[in-house]
């Protein structure tokens, strides 16, 4: 990878590992008050790849990102430390599987769009142990798992605005040569 798609990465990394840090300290908050929308705090970490492959549009980019992101998220709630990384590996991971299945050829939205609903189903299921959904009333176990699932849609949405908003501005330029 070339200085300047490292260095794009780098600064992509480092704004939405700030946000990863924040959705990380108010984590206990969202699930003493509104454990419902934990997966919608949860879906904030698929900003790094989709940010990443919307600019450059490379393969690698998204991984690169989210361990990045990972490590900036730590610096600011380093409690989270193991469960940052565990995510940029498996966000990034998928985000960057889906990319390999259209041989990093596909960069329309409805590609980022699969990633992020495969990333919701898992994180759907994670959330349905981890929260004991089960002890929760029938409509609220519903509420939960649909948000879960379209949280990571919703945050892919806003990461193409800024990733397109960023291309459009001639922030960087095409990772193509």
């Amino acid at each position: 990878m070339s200085t300047r798609v490292l260095l794009t990465c780098a600064a992509i990394g480092v704004v939405t590992g700030l946000l990863g840090g924040i959705a990380g300290w108010i984590t206990p908050g969202v699930l003493l008050v509104a454990p419902i929308a934990y997966g919608f705090v949860l879906g904030v970490h698929v900003l790094p790849g989709i940010v990443a492959q919307e600019v450059l549009r490379l393969p690698w980019v998204a991984l690169l990102t989210h361990v990045l992101a990972a490590l900036v998220a730590s610096a600011t709630s380093p409690q989270w430390t193991l469960r940052y990384l565990g995510t940029a590996i498996l966000f990034g991971g998928i985000q960057e599987l889906i990319a390999a299945l259209t041989r990093y050829r596909a960069w329309q939205a409805w590609r980022f769009f699969v990633s992020a609903v495969v990333i919701g189903v898992v994180i759907a299921v994670a959330v349905a142990f981890a929260a004991h959904i089960a002890t929760y009333e029938p409509w609220a176990q519903i509420a939960y798992l649909v948000l879960s699932v379209l949280a990571p849609v919703v945050w892919t949405a806003i990461g193409l605005w800024v990733g397109t908003g960023l291309r459009r501005a001639g922030v960087v330029r095409t990772g193509r040569r």
